[in-house]
Formats: C-alpha cells, sequence, structure tokens
C-alpha cells in the first residue's frame, strides 16, 4: 500500500492515481457525448471537465488521452465501432500515460514532494511554460498532442493567463483537458473559449462498484461500512475512501445532525465538537468536517435552487469566509475552535435569514 509519502498531491493516500485507474464508473454520457464530438471530425480543442471532487474528473481525461493517443485518426474502424473510451490496459499507451513518459501528453499539476522540497500548493507559471514548451515540440506529428490540466483552481494569475495565451491560439491538433471542480469560478476568458463536459454526482451503486474495483484495503472493505460510506458520500469516490471506518462516519453523522438542526443546533453539542477539533491528531477529523459541512451546504443549494438566490447566498457566502479561514488557521497552525464555533454561528445565522427572507 502507498504511504503518505509517496502520494502524490493529485492523489487519494493508498488508492491508484487516476491515470493509472482503467476502469471508470457512472459517466457513460459524458464518454458518448466526448465520443460522438471525435466521431465527427470537429472536436473542440479545449474541453472544461467540471465536478464535484472525487466522482472522476480526472479519471476521464487521462482516459480520453489515451483513447486519443491510442486511436489518431477519428475516422479509424476502430473509433467508428468503439463504445466507450477504454483502451486495453497492456496497451503501450497506457503504460506511457501511467508513467507520465508519452511524447504526445503533458500533464499540469501540482508538484509532488522532493527529498527538500515540499509538495507543491499551486501550479506556478514556470511549469505552464514548460509543459507548453514539451506541448510545442511534438510539432509534425499527424496525431493529437494533448494537455491536461488538473486543477485549473490550482492555478494562480500568472500561470491561469500563460495557459489562456495558448487555448486563444492552438497549434495544430492540440487537445486541452481541463478538470475543474467549481467550473463557474474558472478564469471566463478560459470558460468562454471551451466546451463544458459537465459530470455529475455518481449514484451510491456506483460509488460501491469504483470502490469494490481497487486493491486492498478499499476493494475488501466490510460490505456494511463500504454501504454507508457510499451513502453519506454525495456521489464522490473521494469522499467514500475517506469515509471507510467506523469513527469517520459517526463524525460526519454527527456534523451532519447539527447542520441540519440549524439554526437551532444545540450549543453544547457545537462547544464539544469544537474541543475536539484542537490539536495535531485531529488534523483529519477538522478537514472531515469541513468537507461534510461543503457537502451540506452544496446539497442545500442545490435542493433550494427555486427559492431564489435572495435565500441562499448568505451561504455562499459563509463557505467562502469559512474555507478562506480554514487555510489560514492550517498555515499559521491556528487554534480551531473559534473556526468551529464561527462556523456554526453563521450558518445559524444564515438559516434565520433564509427564513424570513
Amino acid at each position: 500500500m502507498m504511504t503518505g509519502a509517496d502520494t502524490e498531491p493529485d492523489q487519494f493516500p493508498g488508492a491508484p492515481h487516476p491515470r493509472a485507474q482503467t476502469a471508470l464508473f457512472g459517466l457513460e454520457a459524458a464518454e458518448h457525448e466526448f465520443l460522438d464530438a471525435y466521431r465527427s471530425g470537429r472536436l473542440h480543442h479545449a474541453w472544461l471537465i467540471g465536478g464535484p471532487q472525487g466522482i472522476g474528473k480526472a479519471t476521464f481525461a487521462y482516459r480520453a488521452a489515451r483513447f486519443l493517443l491510442s486511436h489518431p485518426d477519428p475516422a479509424s474502424e476502430a473509433v467508428r465501432r468503439a463504445t466507450s473510451l477504454a483502451v486495453d490496459p497492456a496497451a503501450g499507451v497506457a503504460a506511457k500515460v501511467a508513467a507520465l513518459s508519452h511524447p504526445d501528453l503533458a500533464v499540469l499539476r501540482r508538484a509532488p514532494a522532493g527529498e527538500k522540497k515540499a509538495a507543491s500548493t499551486i501550479i506556478p507559471v514556470d511549469a505552464v511554460r514548460r509543459a507548453l514548451a514539451l506541448f510545442s515540440s511534438t510539432a509534425g506529428n499527424d496525431g493529437y498532442r494533448i494537455c491536461i490540466v488538473d486543477s485549473v483552481e490550482d492555478l494562480n494569475v500568472s500561470s491561469a493567463n500563460a495557459l489562456l495565451k495558448v487555448i486563444e491560439e492552438p497549434p495544430p491538433r492540440a487537445l486541452f483537458l481541463l478538470v475543474a471542480h467549481a467550473p463557474g469560478r474558472t478564469l471566463p476568458t478560459i470558460r468562454s473559449r471551451c466546451r463544458r463536459l459537465l459530470l455529475r454526482r455518481l449514484p451510491v451503486a456506483e460509488v460501491e462498484n469504483a470502490v469494490r474495483s481497487l486493491p486492498a484495503p478499499f476493494g475488501d472493505a466490510e460490505a456494511a461500512v463500504l454501504a454507508r460510506a457510499a451513502e453519506l458520500a454525495n456521489g464522490s469516490v473521494r469522499a467514500a475512501l475517506g469515509l471507510m471506518d467506523a469513527h469517520t462516519i459517526a463524525l460526519v453523522e454527527r456534523v451532519r445532525a447539527l447542520l441540519q438542526g440549524l439554526p437551532a443546533a444545540d450549543p453544547a453539542q457545537v462547544h464539544a465538537l469544537a474541543e475536539e477539533m484542537t490539536g495535531r491528531e485531529a488534523e483529519t477529523d477538522f478537514n472531515v468536517l469541513l468537507s461534510t459541512t461543503h457537502d451540506w451546504i452544496a446539497e442545500l443549494i442545490h435542493n433550494r435552487a427555486g427559492e431564489g438566490p435572495a435565500k441562499l447566498a448568505r451561504f455562499v457566502e459563509v463557505w467562502d469566509n469559512i474555507a478562506r479561514a480554514a487555510r489560514e488557521t492550517q498555515i499559521l497552525n491556528l487554534d480551531r475552535r473559534p473556526l468551529v464555533l464561527t462556523l456554526f454561528g453563521e450558518l445559524a445565522d444564515a438559516a434565520r435569514r433564509a427564513r424570513a427572507a
């Protein structure tokens, strides 16, 4: 099993990296849309692959790249007969993509940790320039040259603008696959030049199937634990992987119960929860609390979208403020208790305003 030190920034610890994952679950409609576009001979040069974290966006991007690199002619018999973007895992292209050694594939992502360096937190402009230099060096090849960006949220202003320049005037036979967890917040000038492919949260059964396809300890998890994790994961395989133990499941259920009780959540229970978020050993639980709250807000906005922005805008504002404060808390190693209390206090205020609106 891969250790935390070996894990890459764009990978869940212990699970195969998306570029090495050849199976795809619950995204057949997206596959058919992309395949139809390729077969038409008019494949758009930039795709914004959007959707919640952990549903398979990066897996889809690498899968699409393998298919095009294996089948450079959209009019070929193999492409016309294809029913999915699957490629034989034993094929040379699959091995090269998994090793990031294919000459016609460039990947923009946060850099993994090195011997003397921590993993990067952004995709810097120098990385974009290096990748695009490699990208253009394949000119003259009859096949596609592909750049995967995982994810656009990790670009800073300079690196986003450097990427934009190439997307605005792409080289021939170029394809950009941009993974976006919040596509609506992508730089508008990039978004406007992309064809959007929005992926939906997976059904519970597909989350279970995806987890079962993974090696131990995930694939051989107890049926009851996996079923409950998939149910609580809100359509995200990544979230389900983080819920594969009884303690985490109990914490998620406890946080969700407090959130559902807003604006009248029990103050004593909120304070008790805040007290438990102190210390280095509680960092994982703190991240679970944040991700559970994010998912709860996303569900609330989706389920009540018809009520209009006046009732819901405050929830979005609260989450943006909390997410920013959480990053500062983690970077500066601050006490987490005030943040937890602020989180529930501001969400209670948002709930009261929504009722009054």
